[in-house]
C-alpha cells in the first residue's frame, strides 16, 4: 500500500485515544491532553477501562463500546495488547491507527499487519512518537509542546529527534504542514509519506530525517515523483565509517553504504544536508529562490574585505567564480571608477552612491552567460544610507514585465543594514546577515539543481557507449564454469574476458604454471619489458603480498621474479593454492591518470557503481563516487565530476585532456554487465591507465554468486523499458510504439506546437497554444515504475522520427487506478492510430497490474468517447459536472472475460 486511507491518518473527522489517562507525565496522559486541547474539530474518544469519564467526558471502556468507528485511532497500551486492539479497529471500520507502543516482536508486528490488510487500515509506527498536522488543529502525538502551522513536512525515524526538532523550531517560529514520527515504520514508511506530501496542498517542502531506508526501489519512486513536484531535503544519519565490513575488492571496501546514499539522493532529485540547521535553511533557499541558478557565481560588493571573504567561501563550497569577459569589463569600465577591482568579486568602492549599484548591476545583467549567479554583499557606510540602495536596486533585480535576476545578497551589520535587508525580503529576495552563509546558499542551490538534471535521465538498461553488442554468452559461460567448480573468484585472465566482451580494452594476458622457465618463455614470446603476477584463487590482492612484479626487462629477470614472489607467497600465506602466473606487457602511457572503476551490491539499494582515482593507494586516497545503474554518457559525466581526479583529467600544465569517451564508454559497459548478468556480485578495474589516447585495464577482478544479485530487476531505478519498442507496418509506413524518454523534448515539443487550439482544449481542459519547458519537460521525464507514455513515431523526410501521437497513463500510488489520455497530431484523426496506441496502452497496464483505466472528457469529444466505447469502457456522466463525461476500464475484469 501507499497513499491508501493516509488521508484518514491526517486529516480524520473523528478519533480515539486508547490509553487515555490523567496520570501527569504518562504516554496516556500525555496524548490525551495534546488531543483534547489541539482544537480538533471532530469527537475524541478515551478509551480505557480504568475510568468512567475522563475530563468532564464519558470513557468507553472497549472499542466495542464506542457510539461509532473512529476514523483514526491512537494506541498507547502495553505493546501485548496492540494485535488484539488492531482487530477490534478493523472490525469497526476504523481506516488508520497510530501505535505509540513499543516493544512489540517480530511475530506481534506481523500479526498486527495481518489484522490491518484485509480493510487496508493504515498503520504509523509501532514505537512512534505520533503526528501533528496543524492545519487539520490534529495532535496526535505525546510531544512535549504543539508544532506551529506552516509550509514544511518534517518526517522522522527517530523520536527523540521529533521533540528535539519541535523545541528547536518553536523557538525560531518556524511552522509546520505535516509533523510526523515513523518508528519502526511496519506499515507507513518514507515512501508512503513522500507519495502523501507531494500533492499536498499544504507542503512546500518535504524534510526527511532518515536512518535506514527499506523497499529501495518504493521509495525511489516515491522520491523521484516527489522530488519533482517541490523540494526534498534529506538528514541521513550514519556519515561514519565505523562498522562497515571490509570487502574482498577496493570497490567494496570503498562503497560504504553512505557514499550509497548519497547517490540515492542525487539521482532521485533531493538534496542531502549535514545538520538540522542546514536542513531550514536549504529549504528556505529551495522555495524563494525562483530563477534558474548558474553554474558558477559573480560577487558584486562595496568593500574589498567581505568580497574576498565571499571568495574564499565559494573555494571552500566548490563553486567557482565567474571570469569576467572583455565586454563586461569594458561595460563596468563605463560605470565604474578607475580603481573598481577590474576582477570577481566586482569591488565598486566603499564610497558608491546609490546609482553606482544599479549601473553596475545593469551592466552585470547585460551578460547573464558571463556572471552565472549574483552575490551581491553590501557593508553600511556613512556615505549614503543602505536604505537608499535597497530601494534604487530592487527595480533593477525585479524589472517590471521581465524575470528577476538570479541575485542572493547579504546586508552585513546591523541596525545600520536592517532596514534595507527587510525591503529585499519582504520583495522576495533571498537574504542573509554574512557572506559565507549566502555562499552556502549558492553551493546549496547548484548541488540541488545537479541532483535535479540526474532526476531527469531514464536511460535504457542496455546501452554501451558506442552501440556495439556485448558477448553476453560468452561471460555466462565463463561464470558458470567457475561456479560449476565452486568458485566465486574469476581468475585475472577470466575477468579480463568479461571485460572483453563488453568492448572494454584490456592489456593482453597469457597463463603460464608456477614455473620459472616457463615464465620467462613467455615474457620472451610476448616481448620486454612484461609484469608478472601471481595467479590463485586464495589471494584476491596480488600486491598486498608482493605478488606483482613491474618492468621486467629480460629473461633473467623474469625468473627471479618468479623465485622472489614464490617465496613471499609461502611465506605469508603457506595454504594458498597456486594456479600460476600471468604474465603481460607492461604498459607505459605518458601523461597518463590511474582510475578505478567498479561495481558492487549494496544491501539495500542493489547494484551500485564506483568511479575514482586508482592504483595501489585507492583505499588511502579515497577519491571516489558511487551511483545507481543504469548510467548514460550524461550520467557518467556526473559520476566522474564528483571526484578530485576529474579536474586532473581535464589537464594541466603541459598534460593534454584525458579521453573522458573512453571512461564514460567503460562506466557505461559496467552499467550494462550489471543489467545484463546477474551472477556479478562484485568488480574491480584497477587500475584503468587513461591519457590523451585512450583508456585500457591493466587489472581485473570478478566475484560472482549463485544467487543473482545484480541484474536490472535489482536496480533500485527502472531502467527506460526499451523492451516495450515494437515496430509495425502501418499504411505503407513502419510505424514505432515506443516509450518516452527525455532525449525526446524537442521532438514533443514539435508535437505539441502542432496541436491546433481545439485539440489542446480537448486534451488538456485549456485553450493556451504555448506550453511551458517546465510543463513540457514533465511530460517526457517519466517515472516508468508509476507511469508510461507510448508515442507513435514515424521517419520524416531526413529519416528523424517525427511523433505523431501520445497514449499516458498515470497510475495512483497504489496501482489500483491509472488516468489516461491520448492525443494525435491534426490529420491523424481517422487513421486507426488513436486505436493502435489505446490498445497498446491498455495491454501494458494490465500486464502491470493496474485495475482500472479512467479519464475524464468533455461531453463533445465525441471521438473519444466513440473510442472508448470501441474498446470496452463505461461511460457515465461526472458527479457535479455537466460538462465532463466518466470514461472507466476494468482491467484486470476484461482480461478474465477475454
Amino acid at each position: 500500500m501507499s497513499i491508501r486511507n493516509l488521508d484518514s491518518l491526517f486529516d480524520p473527522q473523528s478519533v480515539a485515544v486508547i490509553g487515555a489517562s490523567e496520570r501527569p507525565f504518562s504516554v496516556g496522559g500525555t496524548l490525551w491532553h495534546n488531543m483534547r486541547t489541539s482544537g480538533f474539530a471532530g469527537p475524541v474518544f478515551p478509551v480505557n477501562p480504568k475510568y468512567k469519564t475522563l475530563s468532564g467526558q464519558r470513557c468507553y471502556a472497549r472499542v466495542a463500546d464506542l457510539p461509532e468507528a473512529p476514523e483514526l485511532a491512537v494506541i498507547c497500551t502495553p505493546s501485548g495488547t496492540v494485535v488484539d486492539l488492531v482487530k477490534q479497529l478493523a472490525r469497526r471500520g476504523t481506516k488508520a491507527v497510530v501505535v505509540i507502543s513499543a516493544g512489540l516482536t517480530a511475530q506481534q508486528k506481523q500479526a498486527m499487519l495481518d489484522a490491518a490488510r484485509p480493510t487496508l487500515m493504515r498503520i504509523l509506527g509501532p514505537n512512534c512518537v505520533g503526528l501533528l498536522a496543524p492545519h487539520a488543529r490534529l495532535n496526535a502525538s505525546f510531544a512535549h509542546i504543539p508544532a506551529r502551522p506552516g509550509e514544511l513536512a518534517f518526517v522522522s525515524q527517530s523520536g527523540a529527534l521529533v521533540t528535539a526538532m519541535l523545541d528547536w523550531a518553536e523557538a525560531r517560529q518556524i511552522g509546520f504542514s505535516h509533523f510526523v514520527s515513523l518508528g519502526e515504520h511496519a506499515d507507513v514508511d518514507f515512501g508512503d509519506m513522500l507519495d502523501y506530501l507531494a500533492n499536498d496542498p499544504h507542503t512546500r517542502a518535504i524534510l526527511l530525517y532518515i536512518e535506514s531506508v527499506d523497499q529501495a526501489r518504493k521509495f525511489m519512486s516515491a522520491a523521484r515523483s516527489a522530488a519533482r513536484n517541490k523540494p526534498v531535503i534529506v538528514v541521513k544519519a550514519g556519515r561514519s565509517e565505523q562498522g562497515q565490513k571490509a570487502a574482498a575488492s577496493h570497490t567494496g571496501a570503498l562503497a560504504g553504504a553512505d557514499n550509497v546514499v548519497d547517490a540515492a539522493i542525487a539521482r532521485a532529485g533531493m538534496l542531502r544536508v549535514d545538520s538540522l540547521e542546514e536542513l531550514f535553511l536549504a529549504a528556505e533557499i529551495l522555495t524563494r529562490f525562483k530563477s534558474p541558478i548558474g553554474d558558477k557565481m559573480t560577487i558584486l560588493t562595496n568593500g574589498g574585505g567581505v568580497g574576498v571573504m565571499a571568495a574564499d567561501a565559494a573555494a571552500a563550497h566548490s563553486v567557482p567564480l565567474a571570469e569576467l569577459g572583455d565586454g563586461l569589463i569594458r561595460d563596468l569600465d563605463k560605470v565604474l571608477p578607475a580603481n573598481w577591482s577590474r576582477g570577481n568579486p566586482v569591488d565598486i568602492i566603499g564610497d558608491a552612491p546609490a546609482q553606482r549599484y544599479v549601473d553596475a548591476l545593469n551592466a552585470l545583467a547585460k551578460h547573464p552567460q558571463d556572471t552565472g549567479t549574483l552575490l551581491f554583499i553590501h557593508a553600511p557606510t556613512a556615505i549614503v544610507p543602505s536604505t537608499d540602495i535597497a530601494r534604487a536596486m530592487l527595480p533593477a533585480i525585479q524589472p517590471p514585465g521581465q524575470r528577476p535576476l538570479p541575485l542572493i545578497s547579504a546586508w552585513v551589520g546591523g541596525p545600520a543594514v536592517a532596514e534595507a535587508r527587510q525591503l529585499f525580503i519582504d520583495a522576495g529576495i533571498a537574504c542573509y546577515d554574512l557572506p559565507e552563509q549566502a555562499v552556502a546558499a549558492i553551493g546549496t542551490l547548484q548541488r540541488y539543481a545537479r541532483n535535479q538534471a540526474e532526476l531527469t535521465e531514464a536511460p535504457p538498461a542496455t546501452q554501451l557507449h558506442n552501440g556495439s553488442t556485448p558477448d553476453v554468452a560468452r561471460v555466462r559461460q565463463l561464470i558458470q564454469g567457475a561456479l560449476a567448480t565452486g568458485r566465486d573468484m574469476l581468475t585475472e585472465p577470466e575477468a579480463k574476458a568479461v571485460c572483453e566482451a563488453y568492448h572494454i580494452p584490456v592489456v593482453a594476458t597469457s597463463t603460464v604454471p608456477a614455473d620459472a622457465e616457463a615464465a620467462a618463455a613467455e615474457a620472451a614470446r610476448i616481448g620486454f619489458p612484461v609484469v608478472l603476477k601471481i595467479l590463485s584463487e586464495d589471494i584476491s590482492h596480488k600486491s598486498d603480498v608482493g605478488g606483482v612484479v613491474l618492468n621486467l626487462q629480460s629473461e633473467d629477470e623474469v625468473r627471479t621474479a618468479v623465485e622472489l614472489v614464490l617465496a613471499r607467497v609461502r611465506k605469508k600465506f603457506p595454504k594458498a593454492r597456486l594456479e600460476g602466473f600471468t604474465v603481460q606487457r607492461m604498459v607505459k602511457k605518458s601523461q597518463a591518470q590511474e582510475l578505478i572503476i567498479g561495481a558492487s551490491i549494496d544491501p539495500t539499494f542493489g547494484p551500485v557503481i564506483l568511479f575514482g582515482q586508482g592504483g595501489t593507494a585507492v583505499e588511502v586516497m579515497k577519491d571516489s563516487a558511487m551511483a545507481l545503474p543504469p548510467l548514460n554518457a550524461p550520467l557518467a559525466h556526473t559520476l566522474i565530476e564528483r571526484t578530485r581526479v576529474a579536474r586532473l583529467l581535464k589537464g594541466y600544465r603541459d598534460v593534454p585532456p584525458a579521453d573522458m569517451d573512453s571512461v564514460v564508454a567503460t562506466l557505461m559497459a559496467v552499467s550494462q554487465l550489471l543489467a545484463d548478468v546477474p551472477e556479478v556480485a562484485e568488480l574491480d578495474i584497477n587500475p584503468l591507465i587513461v591519457n590523451h589516447e585512450g583508456a585500457i585495464a591493466l587489472d581485473a577482478r570478478v566475484r560472482v554468486s549463485a544467487k543473482l544479485p545484480a541484474g536490472a530487476a535489482n536496480f533500485a531505478i527502472q531502467p527506460y523499458p526499451a523492451e516495450l519498442t515494437e515496430v509495425i507496418d502501418w499504411h505503407g509506413q513502419k510505424l514505432t510504439l515506443r516509450p518516452i524518454r527525455p532525449e525526446d523534448e524537442p521532438r514533443h515539443r514539435a508535437f505539441v506546437d502542432s496541436l491546433d487550439a481545439e485539440d489542446m482544449r480537448m486534451r488538456f481542459f485549456y485553450s493556451r497554444r504555448i506550453m511551458e519547458r517546465s510543463e513540457l519537460a514533465r511530460l517526457v521525464q517519466v517515472d516508468y515504475t508509476r507511469e508510461m507514455a507510448f508515442i507513435a513515431t514515424v521517419p520524416d523526410e531526413n529519416g528523424n522520427e517525427k511523433t505523431l501521437g501520445v497514449a499516458r497513463a498515470i497510475a495512483d500510488p497504489d496501482n489500483i487506478g491509472a488516468e489516461f489520455g491520448i492525443i494525435l497530431r491534426p490529420g491523424m484523426k481517422g487513421t486507426g492510430l488513436g486505436r493502435i496506441l489505446m490498445d497498446k496502452l491498455i495491454r501494458y497496464q494490465r500486464a502491470a497490474g493496474t485495475q482500472q483505466l479512467v479519464a475524464t472528457v468533455l461531453v463533445e469529444n465525441d471521438r473519444m468517447r466513440q473510442l472508448g466505447q470501441a474498446l470496452g469502457f463505461s461511460e457515465t456522466p461526472t458527479p457535479g459536472d455537466a460538462t465532463t463525461h466518466q470514461l472507466v476500464l476494468n482491467l484486470q475484469l476484461s482480461a478474465q472475460r477475454a
